[in-house]
């Protein structure tokens, strides 16, 4: 680190904590030529992710949005909203672990419809016939077939 006041690249660091709302680390450091000190801080640099929709155009990744899709497909149900956060959060954190910047739309929808069967079965079944853009009912009930499966 740069000291701000000779231009010195080294310090060394002399304190460091937590800021108050625990997104960044505040350090104290202290340059080596002028002794002088001066303080950084260092946070998560997240890159943006870009979602690849399925006309083949980009744009980026908007956690509201699918919080959106979700509390839609739980509309009265008995899911509340910190379990629906905890799904996003869920996806959020997959999608960036992944290490890919552009994901395409299919991939968050799996996450989705993953999340939904293990949070609410009805939920999943209404996300999914929204998702997948059954064509009859030939096709929702083979869905729900695979649902009852998994159960057994």
């Amino acid at each position: 680190m740069k000291c701000p006041y000779c231009a010195c690249e080294d310090s060394k660091v002399i304190d460091s904590r937590p800021t108050d709302d625990s997104e960044r680390i505040r350090r104290r450091r202290e340059c080596s030529k002028c002794q002088k000190r001066f303080t950084t801080y260092e946070i998560i640099e997240t890159v943006p992710l870009m979602v690849i929709k399925k006309d083949k155009s980009r744009e980026s990744f908007d956690r509201q949005k699918l919080f959106n899709s979700l509390r839609r497909a739980c509309d009265k149900r008995a899911v509340s909203v910190d379990d629906l956060e905890n799904v996003v959060n869920g996806i959020e954190q997959a999608l960036q672990n992944s290490m890919e910047r552009e994901i395409p739309t299919d991939t968050i929808g799996e996450l989705a419809m993953e999340q939904l069967r293990l949070l609410d079965e009805v939920s999943y079944v209404r996300f999914a016939s929204v998702y997948r853009e059954f064509r009859d009912l030939n096709s929702f009930m083979d869905e729900l077939a695979k649902l009852l499966q998994e159960k057994k």
